[in-house]
């Protein structure tokens, strides 16, 4: 797996080129998933898009295989740095599609701000502008402390998922990749997420933009996304029923569906 060195990490990146040969010059989509996830929980988008576009996922700092040095600085800068040093790796200089989601869509967000002109198309999953508004995370430090990543993991998958939601295998596969994030990796990302308040430049992130939200994320309220919709130049808005805040995993097939109409018709 290719990957890039910054700031004392090495960053695992993948790339996954299935084009149509007529199709060769068509553009890229980066993902760039939250805390506790990594590149392979995009793999169910993978069948919808492949075709049309080339896609490029990574293991941000402190999670799958990707590093995190101790005493690192955590705050945005930092992420957006890991962000655009994937982009340019994998992507060299053309603009591309990003897709985040939680703390990643958090990001995105932010990096379509800061460099409007490298983004061609944000889509944004069950992510916020505002981190004062992202509830329910109080009691992450101490179950860490008391129960390890792996109880820290196991209540995740309630918080992620209705019961059914997932197949036995891909809900064991999930939990155990969740459990395997760096502790203070999550708890430092957690920390900048929640003094993130994007809503001042949001006028900035002008491309169009694909908005996905579960309807009962305990995280992220829908009125918090209605208000990221509304302030938005250019933006749509898809609430999906009896979803959590695993909407990109557990829903992966209709997500990847939305998405790629969205880019056909902008496009």
């Amino acid at each position: 797996m290719p990957n890039v060195r910054i700031a004392n990490c090495n960053l695992s990146y993948n790339v996954v080129d299935q084009r149509l040969p007529w199709l060769r010059n068509s553009s890229n989509i980066v993902f760039h998933h939250g805390v506790g996830g990594c590149a392979g929980m995009w793999r169910g988008w993978f069948s919808t898009l492949s075709e049309r576009h080339r896609l490029v996922t990574f293991d941000k700092r402190g999670h799958g295989r990707s590093t995190c040095p101790p005493g690192h600085h955590w705050d945005m800068a930092a992420m957006l740095a890991d962000l655009d040093a994937v982009i340019r790796d994998s992507c060299g200089g053309s603009s591309v599609h990003l897709v985040g989601e939680s703390i990643g869509a958090t990001v995105c967000l932010a990096y379509a701000m800061t460099w409007p002109e490298r983004v061609r198309t944000l889509t944004i999953s069950n992510g916020a502008h505002l981190g004062v508004s992202v509830e329910a995370l109080d009691d992450w430090a101490t179950i860490m402390r008391d129960d390890g990543m792996e109880g820290w993991s196991k209540m995740m998958m309630q918080r992620r998922f209705y019961p059914g939601a997932l197949s036995r295998d891909a809900a064991a596969w999930f939990e155990a990749q969740q459990a395997s994030a760096d502790s203070c990796a999550v708890l430092s990302a957690v920390e900048v997420l929640v003094g993130a308040d994007l809503r001042e430049d949001l006028p900035l992130a002008a491309m169009p933009t694909l908005i996905m939200h579960p309807d009962a994320s305990p995280f992220i309220p829908v009125p918090v996304v209605a208000d990221l919709h509304a302030r938005l130049p250019d933006a749509r808005l898809k609430v999906f029923a009896h979803a959590k805040h695993g909407l990109p995993f557990s829903h992966a097939s209709v997500c990847a569906q939305t998405l790629r109409d969205f880019l056909s018709a902008v496009e």
